[in-house]
């Protein structure tokens, strides 16, 4: 196992402060969990607690990105684009104003802290929104170069982060490109689409089902919003069907924007692994992502059973 994403997203601000004075970080009273505790000891003058504050958090993070400053506002998913939703929607995505929403704890891989704090709805809040691009970066490489990249992006953001130890999936010759997918194995009989942790499990399912004779074309996507139509589109004309992977609920999330892709342009079917319309519960990371379907185990079973 490689670092969590949240971790390399520690990194990644500390090494922003030193390289760009207008970045400034805001943290709601957390700052030990989303990691942005080392930028505040490093740029005290430019690192905002709020407090238990969601909403404020983000209508201050809206008030210096007016005045040519980089925020990156920092919480939980679940308090990020829920408790915070009506001030992201109209203080920040409304004037369009360039504020990175670096929210951690997203998915049920939260573990123990149990449905309350296991966002399975922030993509598909953070899609809806005009002007919002969504990034959900699938192991630390990544993450590093996305908060990086995020810096230099000009316009609202929504940063999908997690608590868990990420799989490493990319080495250091790995370039994020926003906006576009990564084909990481060729395959005609089947696609999988996967994002964040699940990429990892996509990609060892489809060493299994090479072994079983069965040809998968694994893509991940990193950038939900704008989605990688070309890539999708491709995969729909040269492969049987579709499968998708996240985690995160399969209403509004990466299966519902692919199945739109695909609908509109080369009608394929779709078929969708994620949270099915439930809320999480308290246990293990590893025992909610077996139960919930998480697994490399569960898309090669769901592959078999749809070819």
């Amino acid at each position: 196992m490689g670092l969590a994403t949240r971790e390399a997203y520690g990194k990644a601000l500390l090494q922003l402060g030193a390289d760009n004075q207008n970045v400034v970080v805001l943290d709601a009273d957390l700052s030990k969990s989303t990691k942005t505790g080392d930028f505040w000891a490093a740029y005290p003058e430019r690192f905002i607690n709020v407090g238990i504050a969601e909403q404020n958090l983000m209508g201050i993070a809206a008030g210096l990105a007016n005045y040519g400053k980089i925020p990156f506002a920092s919480t939980f998913a679940v308090f990020a684009t829920g408790r915070a939703f009506e001030v992201i929607r109209n203080s920040i995505c409304y004037p369009n104003l360039n504020v990175k929403v670096a929210a951690t704890h997203a998915g049920i891989s939260v573990g123990e802290d149990g449905g309350s704090h296991q966002s399975i709805e922030d993509i598909a809040l953070m899609n809806s929104l005009p002007n919002m691009t969504v990034v959900v970066p699938s192991d630390a490489t990544e993450a590093e170069q996305v908060i990086k990249y995020a810096a230099e992006h000009v316009g609202p953001m929504y940063i999908r982060l997690g608590r868990l130890a990420a799989k490493d999936i990319f080495d250091e010759s790995y370039k994020f490109e926003f906006g576009k997918g990564v084909q990481l194995t060729e395959g005609n009989d089947v696609t999988i689409i996967a994002t964040g942790l699940m990429t990892a499990e996509a990609k060892e399912a489809a060493e299994t089902l090479k072994a079983d004779g069965i040809n998968a074309r694994v893509i991940h996507i990193p950038t939900i919003k704008p989605i990688d139509r070309d890539i999708i589109e491709k995969a729909a004309k040269e492969t049987k069907f579709i499968v998708t992977c996240e985690e995160h609920s399969v209403i509004g999330g990466l299966g519902s924007v692919v199945a739109d892709v695909v609908t509109e342009t080369h009608p394929t079917k779709v078929v969708k692994i994620g949270i099915n319309d439930v809320f999480g519960e308290s246990g293990t990371p590893a025992a909610l992502l077996e139960k919930y379907g998480m697994t490399a185990a569960n898309v090669v079973k769901t592959v078999k059973a749809n070819l």
